[in-house]
């Protein structure tokens, strides 16, 4: 059996960070981390994308020490492509593991024979993922899967044994297909099934929301953590919501308005002053989606996301925050 990851030593059962295109981006991921997420992940970047040396797909992958233990994942159909992004990532950043993605279930990656897809070729899902070990001996590999490419197809178990069998430390496994997408429950029998079977921790991901569902999963099924991904979207607190809750018996008060609004203009800082600081303040239409995204679960945020829509700059958003706080302030009397 390989060395445990230090993350799982002891018995830990970590908390991850989702890897979410478009949004788990540096700015969110340092929200999360200083919230309790234990281990993080990248956004997805194409390997190809790496190698040509594109500003985007770097940026993409820009980490801080305080935000390790820090994964990359790549996606690809191209074991020598995959082993050679993987190196350079390995001597640009020297990330904690490279994960390895099987599981998007978007056409522009399915297009490229990459991501879900591989889960009907099995046999080079596992090339791929053996190349990448064997170019990057000094870090751990993960790889993240959905449990099939239809409800006819579940390959998650035959998947999980091919990954352990070429040197994958550790699997992610979401509990729904391709097809699926993101509709219908995850299903946690499946995820189980794979835990049971390995030697690998496999970390269960797909509908956990709230600590009463953590609590459950980890007594009741043989996962060795969870991965958050939606539900982490516009309540980066659900972290420490879990923790504190499982620790204390009690859960702490949510945020206030005010601390929800400076999380996002902190947000915002985070990325002008990081790896978007070519970006102008005085534009902010790039950023609109994310704002959008942090805001999901605000009072009112259904009126206030067209709002946001119109927004074209930092001076603009805080006038709309300080409208929106004292409509929150006058309702709530």
């Amino acid at each position: 059996m390989p060395e445990t990851l230090p993350w799982f030593a002891g018995g830990a059962f970590p908390l991850y960070l989702a890897p979410m295109a478009r949004y788990t981006d540096f700015g969110f991921r340092q929200l999360c981390k200083e919230q309790g997420a234990d281990v993080m992940v990248t956004e997805f970047v194409q390997a190809d994308g790496l190698l040509r040396g594109g500003p985007q797909a770097w940026r993409a992958v820009d980490f801080t020490e305080e935000q390790r233990p820090m994964g990359v994942q790549i996606f690809g159909s191209s074991p020598e492509t995959m082993a050679e992004a993987a190196q350079k990532i390995r001597d640009r950043h020297r990330p904690d593991f490279i994960d390895l993605n099987y599981g998007c279930p978007a056409h522009r990656v399915i297009d490229q024979n990459a991501g879900s897809s591989l889960l009907r070729n099995l046999d080079r899902l596992g090339a791929v993922a053996e190349a990448v070990v064997k170019a990057v001996p000094e870090l751990p590999v993960t790889a993240k899967i959905r449990i099939g490419w239809d409800d006819k197809s579940i390959v998650a178990l035959e998947v999980g044994r091919i990954l352990q069998g070429v040197g994958i430390r550790a699997l992610a496994v979401h509990g729904r297909t391709k097809e699926q997408g993101y509709s219908g429950l995850a299903d946690w029998e499946v995820i189980d099934a794979v835990a049971r079977a390995l030697d690998i921790p496999v970390i269960g991901n797909g509908d956990v929301s709230d600590w009463k569902f953590v609590d459950r999963v980890r007594r009741e099924s043989a996962v060795s953590g969870l991965m958050i991904g939606r539900a982490a979207l516009g309540y980066p607190w659900i972290f420490k919501e879990i923790k504190e809750t499982l620790a204390t018996g009690q859960a702490p008060a949510p945020p206030t308005i005010d601390e929800r609004w400076a999380t996002v203009f902190r947000f915002l800082d985070l990325l002008l002053q990081g790896p978007y600081k070519d970006k102008p303040a005085d534009d902010i239409g790039w950023m609109r989606a994310k704002v959008k995204a942090l805001t999901k679960e605000m009072a009112g945020s259904r009126q206030l996301r067209p709002k946001i829509d119109r927004v074209n700059s930092l001076d603009e958003l805080h006038a709309l925050a300080a409208e929106h706080k004292a409509e929150y302030a006058q309702a709530v009397g």
